[in-house]
């Protein structure tokens, strides 16, 4: 069966559906960066002003002289306060060599405690944040040398943990004395490193295929084999054509008459129209001792008499036309090709 080709109001008709949502997307894209304004809005970004944002507690640290350095590449740490604020991100060693190049390490809630609690307001219960009194913490649990709210900030050395980062936060900044202990954090020394983990620091994740179990792997390659050989087992073998006869007989003329209901059906007229000129020329091309794919109309033109420019525009116009249209262009090809016929 020829394939029918769509026209303008049938593409349009396909296609509205995936366009309309292209434009809701596209609109909604647009709509979210308006809202959001520039890219600086990240959790515990500097110089986010939104709630989770921490631009007060650097603009306190710069009011009180400390120098914050947002980076994404800790490359120079050297007598400064190193703050990271994803340390799950990096790989150990790179992080284990920052925090021995800076003056002074506070690591934010990396995944190495020994349990969890719910954030609240706690009691420092340590030397190390008597100042600060009361603050809001919790989060993760660790281990270490000094140990304030309930063992949720620990220091070792140089390296202070805390298991929760809402201290630092525009929204809780002002609570209880979480500004006290921020500062004291941050503000150990004139600069302040706020590392946030590149890319190119994320080789500590893992992959999709380090997270899968070896055994699920172990069944998805049995699953992989059994489907391989049940393939092969109902597989069809190749060999030599049979012939075989149609069950049901189906005449000419109903297959042409099928046909044009099709076409009708389609309102492709222009592609029927189309179907009996290339039937024609390919008719007419032998009787003319001319070779296949050859354009006849000029010597149509010459064994009847005929204007080659009608004969041309009578097997070659492609210009729209009607059910009734179709109707005549039929009789006129007919009519030409037993003028040829008889020339």
């Amino acid at each position: 069966m020829t394939a029918v080709s769509p026209d303008s109001r049938r593409i349009w008709t396909a296609a509205r559906g995936p366009l309309l949502i292209g434009v809701v997307v596209l609109f909604a894209a647009v709509v979210i960066t308006l809202l959001r304004g520039t890219g600086e809005g990240g959790s515990l970004d500097p110089r986010s002003y939104r709630p989770e944002g921490s631009r007060a507690v650097a603009a306190l640290l710069e009011r009180n002289g400390v120098r914050v350095e947002l980076t994404d590449n800790a490359s120079s740490v050297k007598g400064a306060t190193l703050f990271v604020t994803q340390p799950d991100l990096i790989d150990p060693r790179r992080l284990a060599d920052l925090s021995g190049r800076a003056a002074a390490t506070v690591l934010l809630a990396p995944a190495t405690g020994v349990g969890r609690v719910e954030p609240g307001t706690r009691q420092p219960g340590c030397p190390l944040a008597a100042k600060a009194g009361a603050a809001t913490t919790g989060g993760v649990v660790y281990e270490g040398e000094q140990r304030c709210y309930d063992s949720t900030l620990v220091r070792t050395g140089t390296v202070t943990t805390i298991g929760y980062g809402g201290i630092f936060t525009n929204r809780d900044l002002d609570s209880e004395g979480n500004a006290a202990l921020a500062l004291s954090l941050l503000g150990q020394h004139e600069r302040l490193v706020w590392y946030v983990p590149s890319a190119a620091d994320r080789s500590q994740q893992k992959s999709f295929g380090d997270l899968v179990p070896a055994g699920w792997k172990f069944g998805a390659l049995q699953l992989g084999v059994a489907a391989v050989l049940t393939a092969l087992w109902r597989a069809r073998r190749l060999g030599r054509v049979v012939p075989e006869r149609l069950p049901v007989l189906v005449r000419a003329a109903e297959t042409v008459e099928g046909r044009a209901r099709l076409y009708r059906r389609s309102h492709a007229a222009g592609h029927a129209a189309e179907v009996l000129r290339q039937a024609a020329r390919d008719r007419l091309a032998p009787l003319l001792g001319l070779p296949a794919g050859e354009d006849p109309s000029e010597e149509i033109a010459r064994r009847t008499s005929r204007p080659v420019t009608s004969v041309r525009a009578l097997l070659h116009d492609n210009g729209p036309v009607d059910d009734r249209g179709l109707v005549a262009l039929a009789d006129e090809l007919d009519a030409l090709e037993n003028e040829v016929r008889k020339g």
